[in-house]
């Protein structure tokens, strides 16, 4: 029986590449992963700190790019972004068989791993588009537009380029409460933000000590025509919340009245 190796990194995608890289240059072959968050000790277990190295982190990918197709690659790291326990390990899987195929192996449904690999990267897919239909922006008294979210998924980095385009022309930061960072946008580049909240600060509510009174007005103005645009005959509010499920209620301007 082989030793099992802990693969302990920093939780980023090039961090978990940067382990790839040490397994299989140290040709390990029972590993797990640790995320800083899921630090547990263990009694038999052989634990590698894992330093990330953009230059191995680097080789890795352009490895995996060049074994698989375009959306064989994104959905190793959209599944990536799912966060979900013992991905690493499934993903390892994965690039370990995409390696020894002659052929990318992406449209394999037969194969367990690819399905479930393509499974996660498809509900990633989905909280990504929601993101990018119920993001609602607020304008701050510093003159930023400024978005709160809580999404199942890390996937603001698979919003940024669709923000960037739609709102080239005004600064904005879309912030994720559940992970502490955030995107912001200066009107050239988005950056990778973190930001201390005050005291008190409830995402939810339109405070006018960080709100302009012209983004209080638009709301009511948006709220009024939400309500009466809304044919209370033809109400379906299961069909309604398929679409815009309640957990994204509480940050979307015309639920907040």
């Amino acid at each position: 029986m082989s030793e099992e190796h802990i693969l302990r990194y920093d939780g980023t995608f090039d961090g978990f590449l940067t382990a790839v890289f040490h397994v299989f240059e140290l040709k390990l072959l029972t590993v797990s992963f640790q995320r800083p968050e899921r630090v547990q000790e263990s009694l038999f277990g052989n634990t590698i700190e894992i330093i990330t190295d953009l230059e191995k982190a680097d080789r890795v990918w352009k490895g995996i790019k060049s074994k698989t197709s375009g959306t064989g690659s994104y959905r190793v790291y959209s599944s990536f972004l799912s966060e979900q326990a013992g991905v690493e390990v499934l993903l390892l899987d994965y690039l370990r068989q995409a390696f020894k195929s002659a052929i990318p192996m992406d449209s394999d449904f037969s194969n367990a791993t690819v399905l479930k690999v393509s499974q996660i990267a498809k509900s990633v897919g989905r909280e990504k588009h929601r993101m990018e239909a119920f993001v609602r922006f607020r304008l701050t008294n510093d003159g930023i537009y400024f978005a709160t979210v809580e999404p199942d998924f890390d996937v603001l980095p698979l919003i940024s380029k669709h923000f960037k385009s739609r709102y080239a022309d005004q600064k904005w930061i879309i912030y994720d409460i559940k992970r502490g960072y955030g995107l912001y946008y200066d009107l050239e580049k988005v950056e990778v933000m973190q930001l201390s909240l005050p005291e008190g600060f409830d995402a939810t509510k339109t405070n006018r000590d960080y709100f302009t009174a012209s983004e209080l007005e638009f709301q009511t103005l948006w709220q009024d025509y939400f309500e009466s645009t809304n044919i209370k005959s033809r109400k379906n509010m299961k069909l309604h919340v398929q679409h815009v499920p309640k957990r994204y209620w509480k940050y979307l301007s015309e639920k907040l009245r």
